[in-house]
């Protein structure tokens, strides 16, 4: 008789086969004893359902069938990482992270993986979901295709915590890669690009069956979560390989900036040996204590740094110069190349910016480039071939109308782009202010996408965002490729947009210069739209860190009657045009003008929650201690450097429950 004992010890049998195998590189069994054994659980399992595992090494082998991947929110941000591309970039970094924290500075150096962003997450050593980054706040789940990848352990091993998400790469290894490419040939079907779309496409197949065929790895690199006992970077590292993860051994801990360099420099000679792709080095402060001492700017952590490796450079033919219209009414000029493989990928097109990057760089038509990707990512022109450039060739002359409506371009003294003034009717500038009003981290209306508002602008449904709120289902129904369920989805999903707070809706609304962090500034000082309606210019300079450009921009988008009256429509549908009255109830004035430095441990609430009383409260919150810090909150272990230098200018030191009080009083 099978016993749920014996399914079980099958299981964990198994899974530590996987783990010899794929983990250690030390098989103890034959792949055929493997396969034996697991043809053996998956016989028992479906004799007994009543035993299912979602986290059954059976699993892997695929048979889930996902038509939609359902959007996750991260419990935990998953940020950008900055750039470098120099040692002079790196010893800057350095010199602002020292004037930052106290004491020696150690950092963990990590190749950077060149795979699909993976946000895995545990509870009581079992996986509960795999999410992609999407767009860092929230993500696509696709938990049934990454169960399939053998170096995702579904079941940990150790002393884990009950809950934590874990950060990684899903990569191809080259090998798998060109083994791939070898039978898609063999098969008279064209090759896969790069290793990285690929691994990257996998992960949305519907049918995880496929997915299970293909040699995907998962690189682990960083951990979040609460009460985790780890006190550095590159003690999770250690402790994520022994709970069962694939964490690469090519990280190392060291002392200096010149040590950072050292391994660069190793990399980027030795990159090639290795069995997958990487595009450069993450250096990151080892200490988990000083890298909260640090923080995050609005898109990457402060305590982190990609140094990124040469990026590789191509040549080829310049046919055409055209102009593309941003949403703002930008003019971006665009070289159309002749078809080149570059950094694994065929390049059609390339960015020229400006008319003064054309000008800088004498760029024609009929010109051999010189290409390459900046950040390996998007392909620009870095030089012309002069020596082949043709006879008849004639000077770049840059467009005077816009090529979209006709409108004569502007250009604003001081900046480097030129402008199309037709804001409410150059299609290029409706169709992309919709489209940013729609977007993730705008108004994120599920069931719309970028191509159906283009649709939508065609077909003479809609030309602003506000018409979005007018829409019905019987109007969208005859687009094309619209059923009947895709129809009520979209229909739902604008009116769920009515439930966006305030701050995200100033961001939607596209004013030049207003992007995420200055939309949640505005919200937060003027509390709903009618105030910042009637804002001037030297009102809008008043608000913390708001400029004379951001200003005048925001000035100018209400000045103008149709603006006005997509605001008002706006109103009238019920979206949220002022902070919620429970976010209001949390929020005072009585901290402004005060810049707060926030150092050290606390006890009462942590530092971030700490950070965001400061900022509720109409404070300001100071990565380091200037002339310009009010006061100093410090908790247990601050650094005596800060205390000395707080000391030497004069800066009152004040614990957190003198703060709590201050709030209280």
């Amino acid at each position: 008789m099978i016993t749920e004992e014996y399914i079980n010890g099958l299981r964990d049998e198994l899974r530590q086969h996987n783990y010899n195998y794929y983990i250690l590189d030390n098989p103890t069994i034959s792949d055929f004893d493997f396969d034996q054994k697991l043809k053996e659980l998956q016989a028992i399992e479906a004799a007994h359902p009543e035993f299912y595992d979602a986290n059954s090494p059976t699993q892997r082998v695929g048979g889930t069938i996902t038509k939609n991947f359902e959007t996750i929110v991260h419990d935990h941000r998953m940020y950008s990482l900055d750039n470098s591309y120099s040692k002079d970039d790196l010893l800057d970094w350095e010199k602002r992270i020292k004037k930052m924290v106290d004491g020696e500075v150690q950092y963990t150096c990590e190749l950077k993986y060149d795979g699909a962003s993976m946000n895995l997450t545990y509870e009581n050593g079992k996986l509960l979901r795999a999410v992609t980054r999407g767009d860092g706040y929230q993500g696509d789940e696709v938990t049934a295709n990454v169960k399939t990848i053998n170096t995702v352990p579904l079941q940990l091993k150790g002393d884990f915590p009950s809950r934590f998400d874990i950060r990684g790469e899903i990569i191809l290894p080259i090998e798998g890669f060109l083994k791939m490419n070898e039978e898609r040939v063999a098969n008279d079907e064209e090759p896969y690009r790069n290793p990285r779309n690929t691994a990257s496409g996998s992960l949305k197949l519907q049918d995880s069956t496929e997915v299970a065929k293909r040699p995907l790895e998962c690189l682990l690199y960083s951990i979040k979560g609460d009460n985790l006992n780890i006190q550095s970077q590159f003690e999770g590292l250690e402790k994520a390989r022994s709970w069962g993860f694939k964490v690469p051994k090519e990280a190392k801990l060291v002392n200096s900036i010149d040590e950072v360099l050292e391994y660069i420099n190793y990399w980027d000679q030795h990159r090639h040996e290795l069995p997958y792709e990487i595009d450069g080095v993450v250096v990151k402060v080892n200490s988990l204590f000083q890298q909260d001492e640090l923080g995050f700017t609005a898109k990457a952590p402060r305590w982190a740094m990609a140094y990124k490796f040469k990026a590789e450079q191509v040549s080829t033919v310049l046919n055409e110069i055209t102009y593309q219209v941003g949403r703002t009414g930008a003019i971006t000029p665009v070289a159309n190349l002749e078809p080149v493989q570059l950094a694994g990928t065929i390049v059609k097109r390339a960015s020229l910016h400006n008319a003064d990057q054309i000008e800088k760089l004498d760029i024609r038509e009929g010109d051999t480039v010189y290409v390459e990707k900046g950040g390996e990512i998007i392909p620009k022109i870095i030089a012309v071939d002069l020596n082949q450039r043709p006879i008849n060739s004639v000077p770049t002359e840059y467009i005077g109308e816009c090529p979209e409506c006709g409108t004569e371009l502007q250009r604003i003294e001081g900046e480097a782009k030129h402008y199309c003034p037709n804001f409410n009717h150059c299609p290029p500038q409706v169709i992309g202010r919709i489209q940013h009003f729609i977007s993730r981290k705008a108004m994120d209306i599920e069931g719309l996408g970028g191509e159906t508002v283009a649709l939508l602008v065609k077909e003479n449904l809609i030309s602003n965002y506000a018409d979005l709120y007018e829409l019905t289902k019987e109007q969208v129904l005859p687009l094309e490729r619209m059923a009947e369920k895709s129809a009520e989805n979209l229909i739902n999903g604008i009116e769920k947009s009515k439930e966006i707070p305030f701050e995200r809706v100033l961001f939607a609304l596209g004013i030049r210069y207003v992007g995420e962090t200055v939309a949640k500034k505005l919200a937060k000082h003027y509390k709903n739209i009618d105030n910042l309606l009637f804002a001037s210019t030297l009102d809008l300079t008043n608000v913390d860190e708001i400029g004379e450009r951001i200003a005048e921009s925001v000035v100018e988008f209400f000045s103008s009657e149709a603006n006005r009256s997509s605001v008002e429509r706006l109103k009238s549908y019920g979206v949220q045009l002022e902070i919620s009255k429970e976010k209001l109830a949390n929020q005072t004035n009585i901290l402004q003008g005060h810049t707060y430095v926030v150092s050290g441990v606390f006890e009462t609430v942590s530092r971030n929650e700490l950070k965001k009383l400061i900022e509720d409260n109409g404070g300001k919150v100071g990565s380091s201690i200037s002339s310009k810090t009010n006061f100093l909150v410090a908790g247990d272990k601050m650094g005596p450097s800060k205390r000395a230098k707080a000391e030497t200018l004069g800066i009152p030191i004040i614990s957190e429950l003198d703060f709590l009080n201050k709030l209280k009083a």
